[in-house]
């Protein structure tokens, strides 16, 4: 670490960057609150696209027990036709948004495959969705711990580092300064007694 000049200039600029850590400290903070409560109401999401994601399965098994049945293809029945993933920006952190999602069902006879078939489409839309929001809610928790993580270390260094530094070389110029000052007038007094004492 540099040494820390202990003139009147190093203490004008210690203080300046006292001011200017003090500015930044509290729109650090504000950030961190922000991604904070996006990140929570992203875990929030997540929980609910999981919870979503989960529950088909054990519907599908209830309601159309006969997909089972592998006599009857159901392979690439439904598949994603189109899928747009954009992104937002929340306080400098880009996060992923579902724009558009479409689905292409292969083409099948009514009369040569079972009633149950147009249920069972339906179904793996739905699946087919709860997935790509599960994937998409991931992704944004992800990006926002992350930049919560960023922000928290560096509104620590700010209020723990930089701060504190600050003071402390404030604190030791001034002590400096003030000795020195006080030396000074000791030494104009001494130097002015010797003058009054050589005078005749």
């Amino acid at each position: 670490m540099a040494r820390l000049p202990l003139t009147k200039a190093s203490l004008t600029k210690e203080k300046a960057l006292l001011r200017t850590f003090h500015d930044v400290l509290p729109s650090l903070d504000m950030k961190r609150r922000q991604i904070g409560s996006e990140r929570e109401k992203a875990r929030r999401q997540l929980a609910e696209a999981t919870r979503q994601a989960a529950a088909i399965e054990p519907d599908v098994a209830a309601r159309l027990p006969m997909v089972a049945n592998q006599a009857i293809p159901l392979q690439e029945l439904v598949a994603i036709s189109s899928l747009e993933i954009g992104e937002e920006n929340l306080m400098g952190t880009r996060l992923p948004v579902l724009r558009s999602l479409e689905f292409r069902v292969s083409p099948y006879g009514v009369l040569t495959r079972p009633f149950w078939v147009d249920a069972l489409v339906v179904v793996l839309k739905a699946a087919l969705e709860a997935e790509i929001h599960l994937q998409v809610a991931r992704r944004r928790l992800e990006r926002l711990e992350a930049a919560e993580r960023i922000v928290t270390q560096r509104y620590n260094l700010f209020d723990k580092v930089l701060i504190p530094r600050a003071r402390t070389n404030i604190r030791r110029i001034s002590i400096y300064l003030a000795d020195a000052e006080r030396a000074g007038v000791v030494n104009s007094k001494i130097a002015k007694r010797k003058k009054e004492r050589q005078a005749p």
